[in-house]
């Protein structure tokens, strides 16, 4: 299959038609009872979207799972047989320090039909990249998707198979030369950036909790790609407790002027939540508000380099009820032009649906969080205002430097200045 890449819209049906890649076996990849990545969280987005009446008359797309030589595209034979026998095997949960293949960690105790369970959500991304190559839709959504830290033979991270890479794989051999990756995500987006660092063709973003204080450990800013994809790897650090305004600023500082050199074909989103204030994985400090602010920039910059190709997908996120659908419901309505007013009242019918499936949780009232999404825009070294609030001051100050030591480290790679603020 070749892509076909033409200016503006091609007909009304185009214009109209956008994908929700969705399927019930998503809420097959449960590692535990009691793990932290709970199904639950994908069942109640979509329940939650139903409520508001946003996937009114669209039907949602069922993928396949993917197959053994879709799989195979990132992961290794032996990886991917192993994920197999485990799935199948007698003994499932955590199998202690000799776990082969990070199968049977803490992190990924091994559960009952695992490799169908992963393949399918990897089917799902792969879909959303086949209906967006084919034509058929300029946007596509599939919250299952996200698996970001899958490794070629090692699960990690919650992640069994890296659907985004070989999704990206995929299109690499299907007439895109030009794909851009954006990360929003808390934990850096270390598995896609290993299997591309040495890709031209693939320039990988990543916005992340700082590798100092927070698991993988990985994507500091001086991490740039390799070889001949040296420039293509970009990573944006920030601290602990860091809010939608400066996360915003951070990311406006860094991302637009990297696409804008870099001229994708496509815009793939990895839209992982548990940069919310209230996630219990991590440290930073967003609200409901301002991760939808990020994925309607994410969206707004596919429009603008990439003729609004957009694949967008889930990831982490472990407030399972008060967060997750909340802020993925803001995504699929972004995808789908359907936007959703963060004062809008949460429906009750959803309510009493997360009531019984949550009965100790306090539920949200609205569909935001009261957050603060205007930025000032970074102007530059030395730019950082003052506001005469030394703890907002502070922040000013590190998200800038943390913005200005990634432009110094890939912009010049890119043919950018990092010290002007046009670029």
């Amino acid at each position: 299959m070749t892509a076909s890449f033409s200016s503006g819209e091609d007909s009304a049906a185009l214009v109209s038609h956008r994908a929700v890649v969705w399927s019930p076996d998503y809420l097959s990849y449960r590692w535990s009872a009691d793990h932290p990545m709970n199904p639950t969280r994908l069942e109640l987005t979509m329940s939650l979207a139903r409520s508001l009446g946003t996937l009114e008359g669209v039907e949602l797309l069922r993928p396949a799972a993917a197959s053994d030589a879709d799989l195979l595209r990132i992961h290794t034979p032996a990886y991917v047989e192993a994920v197999k026998q485990a799935g199948h095997s007698t003994t499932s949960g955590v199998l202690g320090a000799e776990a082969p293949h990070g199968l049977g960690t803490e992190d990924n105790p091994v559960f009952p039909q695992m490799h169908e369970a992963s393949a399918i959500l990897a089917g799902g991304s792969l879909a959303a990249a086949q209906e967006i190559a084919a034509g058929r839709t300029r946007r596509a959504v599939s919250i299952g998707g996200g698996m970001h830290h899958a490794m070629p033979d090692w699960a990690s991270g919650f992640c069994v198979y890296n659907d985004v890479a070989i999704a990206v794989s995929w299109l690499l051999d299907n007439g895109f030369d030009r794909i851009a990756y954006i990360d929003v995500d808390a934990h850096h987006g270390d598995g896609v950036q290993h299997a591309f660092a040495h890709d031209p063709r693939v320039l990988t973003i990543s916005l992340h909790q700082h590798p100092a204080t927070l698991w993988p450990n990985t994507g500091w800013s001086s991490e740039v790609g390799e070889g001949s994809g040296e420039g293509t790897a970009i990573n944006l650090p920030v601290l602990p407790g860091t809010v939608d305004a400066l996360w915003l600023r951070g990311f406006h500082a860094v991302v637009p002027g990297a696409l804008a050199a870099f001229r994708p074909q496509i815009v793939i989103s990895q839209c992982g939540v548990d940069s919310h204030r209230e996630d219990p994985l991590a440290d930073l400090a967003l609200t409901v508000d301002g991760q939808r602010a990020a994925f309607l920039a994410m969206r707004d910059l596919a429009d603008r380099y990439a003729e609004g190709r957009w694949l967008a997908v889930g990831g982490g996120g472990y407030g399972l009820v008060r967060v997750v659908p909340r802020a993925w419901t803001h995504l699929i309505a972004a995808a789908l032009d359907r936007e959703i007013d963060t004062a809008r009242a949460v429906p009750e019918a959803w309510q009493e649906r997360a009531h019984a499936l949550a009965p100790s949780v306090d539920l949200p009232e609205t569909m935001g969080d009261g957050g603060e999404v205007d930025y000032l825009p970074w102007d530059g070294p030395g730019g950082t205002p003052e506001t005469g609030i030394p703890s907002v001051d502070r922040a000013l100050t590190r998200i800038d430097s943390a913005v200005i030591a990634t432009r110094r480290a890939c912009f010049p790679l890119l043919g950018l200045d990092p010290e002007d603020p046009r670029d």
